[in-house]
C-alpha cells in the first residue's frame, strides 16, 4: 500500500518508493528502506519535502516479521525499474543532459557576479547524473557523443562528468566516491570560463605567453571555487591535478607518478578523450576509435588506467557513429554481449545511391552478416548530428 508523507513524518523503517516534492532544482530519485535518522536528515538537507512510502515494503515495529526488502535508501544500485521503451530512455536522458547544461551555464554565470555562490545545484546534478549512469547508462553515453561545437565548454564539462561516473563505476569505487569524482570532472575546467574568449576561440598556434594564460585556468578554477564553501579534497585534487602527467610533463606543479591522485589520473584520460572527439576552434574531432588508439600512445598518461578505460567504453564506444559494410551509417547504442566487435547499432543513413536519411532501425550486428568497417565523423557526411538526434532520433528510435 502506498502513502504520501511529509519529510517530518518519515521515520526509520519506512520504505521510500519515490520523491514527490522537493525544493532542489533536480528530481531526486532516492528509493529504498530508510535505515537511520541520519538518512532522513540527509534527505532534508537536499530539500526533499514530501515522499511516497510503500507500507508493504516498510519495516515498522508492527511489521518486524515481514521479509526484509533487498534494497535500502543508501544502496549504490537502484531498484529494478519498470520496462521503458528506448524512446522513453533516450528522451529522459536527453532531458537530464539539457538540464545539466543549463545548470552548469547558470553556475558559470554566477561566478562572475557578486551573488552568493551555491555549489548545491551542481552537487545535486552530479547525483542525478550518477543515478542515470546506474539506471540508463547507454542512453546517457550516447549523448556525450552528440557534440555541438558552439557549446564545447559547457558540454565538455557534462560529458567528462558522465564519463567519469561510468569509468569510476567500472573501476569499482563506492557511490560516494563516484559522485565526488563526477563532480570533480564537471568542475575541472571551470577556470576556462575566466579566460579571454578570443584566447579560448583562437585558431592560431598559441605563443608562450598565451599558453601560460591557458594553463592558469587550473589556479583560476580553484580560486573561483573558494567562493563556494566546503568542497571535498578529492574534488579539489581532481581540479588541481587533471593536467599533471605521470612523467612530470604536466602542469601546474609537474607532479610525477604516484604523487598524482589516482582519480586525477583517470580524469586526465577522460578529459583528453572527450577533447579529441570534439570539434574545437583549433582542431577537428577524430573518431572515438582513433581517440582510443591515440590514448594508448600517450606515454605521459597512466597506461594501466588507459587499458581499463578502453575496457570500460569498448572498442566501439556507445554513441559512436559508424559505417557498416552495407553502406549504412548508425549510432552504436549497446555494447556487444557476445562479440565486442558486433554491438547493437541504430542505423539511420545510407551512403549508397547518393546518400540520405532512412528509417531508423535497431540492428544487432551479432545476428547479421553486416559489420562495422570504420568509425566516421558526422562532418564527413554533412550530418548535423545534434539536430538530427534531438529532433528526429529520440522520437523515432525503435524498441
Amino acid at each position: 500500500m502506498l502513502k504520501q508523507v511529509s519529510i517530518d513524518e518519515l521515520v526509520p523503517g519506512m520504505y521510500v518508493s519515490q520523491v514527490l516534492e522537493q525544493t532542489g532544482q533536480l528530481r531526486m530519485r532516492s528509493k529504498g528502506l530508510v535505515k537511520s535518522a541520519s538518512v532522513i536528515e540527509s534527505l532534508k538537507a537536499k530539500g526533499i519535502l514530501t515522499v511516497e512510502i510503500d507500507l508493504d515494503k516498510s519495516r515498522l515495529p508492527e511489521q518486524k516479521s515481514a521479509p526484509a526488502p533487498e534494497d535500502t535508501i543508501e544502496d549504490t544500485k537502484p531498484s529494478p525499474q519498470p520496462h521503458r521503451s528506448n524512446q522513453e530512455k533516450f528522451s529522459q536522458a536527453n532531458d537530464l543532459y539539457e538540464q545539466a547544461v543549463s545548470i552548469q551555464s547558470g553556475f558559470i554565470k554566477s561566478l562572475s557576479t557578486n551573488a552568493p555562490k551555491d555549489l548545491s545545484p551542481l552537487t545535486e546534478l552530479s547525483q542525478s547524473l550518477i543515478d542515470s549512469v546506474f539506471d540508463n547508462q547507454d542512453a546517457l553515453s550516447c549523448l556525450t557523443m552528440i557534440k555541438d561545437a558552439d557549446a564545447y565548454l559547457l558540454e565538455h564539462s557534462i560529458n567528462c562528468s558522465v564519463m567519469m561516473g561510468i569509468f569510476t563505476q567500472h573501476l569499482g569505487y563506492d557511490r560516494d566516491t563516484i559522485e565526488q569524482a563526477s563532480l570533480g570532472a564537471m568542475l575541472m575546467d571551470i577556470g576556462m570560463s575566466a579566460l579571454p574568449q578570443e584566447l579560448r576561440m583562437s585558431t592560431d598556434n598559441l605563443s608562450g605567453d598565451d599558453w601560460a594564460i591557458v594553463q592558469s585556468h587550473v589556479e583560476l578554477g580553484l580560486e573561483l571555487l573558494e567562493q563556494c564553501g566546503d568542497i571535498s579534497d578529492l574534488v579539489l585534487h581532481i581540479i588541481e591535478q587533471h593536467h599533471e602527467r605521470v612523467d612530470g610533463s604536466g602542469y601546474p606543479r609537474r607532479l610525477r607518478g604516484d604523487a598524482i591522485e589516482p582519480l586525477a589520473r583517470a580524469a586526465a584520460i577522460v578529459d583528453s578523450y572527450d577533447a579529441m572527439t570534439s570539434n574545437r576552434p583549433h582542431r577537428e574531432a577524430i573518431t572515438p576509435s582513433q581517440a582510443l588508439k591515440r590514448l594508448t600512445k600517450q606515454a605521459n598518461l597512466d597506461q594501466e588506467l588507459v587499458k581499463q578505460f578502453i575496457q570500460c567504453v569498448g572498442v566501439h564506444p556507445i554513441g559512436s557513429l559508424v559505417r557498416l559494410a552495407s553502406g549504412k551509417l548508425g549510432i552504436v547504442c549497446q555494447a556487444g554481449t557476445k562479440d565486442v566487435l558486433s554491438p547493437t547499432v541504430m542505423t539511420f543513413y545510407s551512403v549508397n545511391s547518393g546518400g540520405g536519411y532512412r528509417e531508423i532501425k535497431r540492428v544487432d550486428l551479432s545476428l547479421t552478416d553486416d559489420e562495422i568497417v570504420s568509425g566516421v565523423r558526422p562532418d564527413d557526411f554533412n550530418i548535423d548530428l545534434p539536430k538530427f538526434f534531438r529532433e528526429v532520433f529520440i522520437h523515432q528510435v525503435p524498441g
